[in-house]
């Protein structure tokens, strides 16, 4: 798998490294200690059906997890911004199986299909 290539920390000045270090910090703190602490988690947004459906395959696999919800199509985009910075990927939900991004929905389905979903439980 080819991994896109992203901006190297150097190639950054000083300004521009703090503006994104004070880019919602507090969201991305939230999401990262939740994603740390907690087995399962979805990172969402309300009024979005993916995320429903990510849940709910969720819930019909007796998989427990952490709902974060950040806002809406109408609201907070700003800290879901910052959170897909944080992340790397680019659309809501996320899924975390302690610690690791599993990816959206898709992603998640097809791990819960062949079982490398409840390898990363352990």
């Amino acid at each position: 798998m080819t991994q896109r290539p992203l901006l190297s920390e150097t190639a950054r000045t000083s300004v521009a490294a703090e503006k994104i270090a004070g880019f919602h910090p507090s969201i991305v703190d939230e999401v990262a200690r939740t994603v740390a602490r907690d087995p399962v988690v979805v990172v969402g947004m309300s009024q979005n059906p993916v995320v429903k459906k990510v849940r709910e395959a969720l819930r019909d696999n007796n998989v427990e997890y952490t709902y974060l919800e950040y806002g809406s199509y109408f609201a907070k985009w700003k800290e879901r911004l910052a959170i897909k910075l944080w992340s790397g990927w680019p659309t809501f939900p996320q899924v975390f199986v302690k610690g690791t991004l599993v990816g959206g929905n898709d992603e998640t389905r097809a791990a819960l299909a062949d079982g490398s979903f409840k390898q990363l439980l352990g």
